[in-house]
């Protein structure tokens, strides 16, 4: 059973750590590189603000952007902005986000996200929730993977294993970490290959935020993951 105020809590204290951090930057930070290839931290930024009022729309029954392209040109343009702006974009997004979110509302409806994606509108929570958490690491500013809560970190790897879960470019995979945590992905057919590591890092490697040198096979080779 989804709890969307425990994520919409989990979202507001990721929200106020990712604030608190961006803060210590400056304008010279803002511009250099991020983890992510090709995006400044600036672009992250501006990709975070973005898709708070995208989540919102999605909420509301809008599309999440006008398009592809406008969803682009909007990071784009973002992406150079000082980091008081960047800071006050985040602070208004976010709230803005949180204020749709507890409207009252059927949270079992269906809702639509980008590509013609369908889920639980009980799930747009915890998917801002990783938006904001996952580009957190990314921006390099020292919150790492292993710095996340192990719910959310478990959560997140049940819902990527569900994504790739039947897809005809990977093999049955068994994923275990020494915590406890199984989970099962891939073709749902043959001999599962078991992948074992630190939550952390099976997680990273689904997200595709580390190559998962640290993860082990039994001296098979790791496959290669589709795009998300």
């Amino acid at each position: 059973m989804i709890d969307h105020v425990h994520d919409l809590n989990a979202v507001r204290e990721a929200t106020d750590r990712l604030l608190s951090a961006v803060g210590e930057l400056d304008n010279a930070a803002v511009a250099e590189a991020s983890r992510l290839p090709g995006w400044s931290r600036g672009h992250v930024l501006a990709h975070l603000a973005r898709n708070a009022d995208a989540l919102g729309n999605v909420l509301e029954g809008r599309p999440m952007y006008p398009s592809a392209e406008a969803r682009d040109t909007d990071i784009e343009r973002g992406a150079p902005r000082p980091l008081e702006t960047h800071l006050a974009d985040l602070r208004d997004t976010a709230a803005r986000f949180l204020a749709t979110a507890a409207a009252p509302a059927d949270w079992n409806r269906t809702v639509t996200l980008r590509n013609g994606v369908t889920d639980s509108a009980s799930r747009v929570p915890f998917r801002r929730l990783v938006e904001v958490e996952l580009h957190h690491v990314d921006l390099g500013i020292g919150y790492e993977l292993e710095d996340l809560a192990a719910e959310f970190t478990h959560r997140e790897i049940d819902f990527l294993a569900q994504r790739f879960s039947g897809h005809p470019g990977l093999p049955s995979l068994r994923l275990t970490a020494p915590d406890g945590g199984q989970w099962h992905t891939g073709a749902g057919e043959g001999t599962a290959l078991t992948v074992t590591g630190p939550a952390p890092d099976l997680m990273g490697w689904l997200a595709g935020r580390r190559d998962g040198a640290a993860l082990e096979t039994g001296g098979a080779p790791l496959p290669a993951l589709p795009p998300l």
